[in-house]
């Protein structure tokens, strides 16, 4: 049987999901909804076949069509989930964030309690080869995990259409729209929600003399957020968008009464410079407290998932499974309540840090 995909968002990210879709077997894209024109001749000349439509209804009237992808920028996600549910609930691949505009969490909630067909949301940290096998060890080799941190250390936010990407209104903001992630798997690692959040962040660095039809650019670029979970946990994130210079991208760090477990993750092959050595190599560090007694345990990702995507293999994993839930081979794993979650833990950071104060989270 083959699956055919509509994909609704054509830009960098919508290609990348092009071509991990293309490594899945019995799948085909059969129509896409962009309606920007570059990225129109893009896509047709990556999909010469497909059929490429102007509107989100054109593209859910299109037959074969079996589940979608949405791609689109940020603050089109929620208003296309919902027409998508008024017309044709299919199979759904959301991207992240869910929605950007905290307005939006009620009609999120009712669609996560009334729509009709499975939805993944598209959370692809969890998905990297190395995070996948800290998930797997933290806790026994922690365990029970006390404290956990999160670093990203990369590069500034890549231009997107109609730069669209350098405004808060438009992303959700950076603790949104890029850290959403890292909430995420706090979440998935300590197995509890967060019920207070403090963060200090701003706009350090990049994007500030950046100005498009003459508003200036409001992204933040830095920042630390502490989160306080019902089960006694803690969790930190670190994030720097001006250190492109790292080695690695991210680092994230277990440690309980046992020991500590650490993950560390390149950042996009293709961004590893030419004059350097062979790009650093993902990998655990295992630390039991007693025997000290550190050891490394790599996990490669295969060459072919580096070059269909920025992240590390986990875009064609994160597909693998959504075709698997698709055909009833299994549960969805990132649910619409995983993707509210997160936004609302990226929304309380975004407001301690501009308020000054402990958000608390019911």
């Amino acid at each position: 049987m083959t699956l055919h995909y509509g994909l609704i968002g054509c830009g960098m990210m919508g290609h990348e999901h092009i071509r991990n879709i293309a490594l899945l077997d019995d799948t085909e894209i059969s129509v896409i909804y962009e309606p920007d024109p570059e990225m129109r001749v893009l896509a047709l000349k990556t999909l010469p076949k497909t059929k490429i439509v102007d509107t989100l209804s054109a593209l859910l009237e299109h037959n074969p069509l079996d589940c979608l992808v949405i791609v689109s920028p940020n603050y089109c996600h929620m208003g296309q989930l919902k027409e998508i549910a008024q017309s044709r609930p299919l199979p759904i691949l959301c991207e992240k964030p869910l929605y950007a505009d905290a307005r939006d969490l009620t009609a999120a909630e009712e669609f996560s309690q009334k729509y009709k067909s499975l939805v993944w949301v598209a959370m692809e940290y969890r998905y990297m080869p190395p995070v996948a096998a800290f998930i797997d060890r933290a806790a026994e080799t922690t365990g029970g995990i006390k404290m956990l941190t999160i670093r990203e250390h990369r590069f500034p936010f890549l231009p997107k259409i109609n730069d669209w990407n350098r405004f808060n209104k438009n992303t959700g903001g950076t603790l949104v729209e890029k850290c959403c992630h890292f909430f995420d798997l706090m979440r998935l690692v300590l197995r509890s929600d967060p019920i207070r959040i403090m963060a200090s962040a701003g706009q350090e660095v990049n994007h500030l003399n950046e100005s498009y039809n003459g508003e200036y650019s409001d992204i933040w670029d830095c920042g630390y957020v502490i989160v306080d979970f019902a089960n006694g946990s803690r969790a930190m994130l670190e994030l720097s968008m001006f250190a492109e210079g790292s080695e690695y991208q991210e680092e994230i760090h277990a440690v309980g009464p046992k020991g500590k477990i650490s993950c560390k993750v390149p950042g996009p092959t293709r961004f590893w410079p030419e004059h350097m050595s062979k790009p650093p190599v993902p990998h655990l560090i295992l630390s039991p407290r007693s025997p000290m007694a550190p050891s490394r345990i790599d996990t490669v990702v295969p060459p072919e998932l580096l070059i269909a995507g920025d992240h590390n293999g986990s875009t064609f994993y994160q597909h693998e499974k959504f075709q698997a839930a698709i055909l009833g081979k299994k549960l969805p794993e990132v649910s619409v309540q995983d993707g509210i979650w997160a936004v609302r833990m990226g929304m309380a950071a975004q407001a301690s840090a501009i308020e000054k104060t402990v958000i608390e989270l019911k």
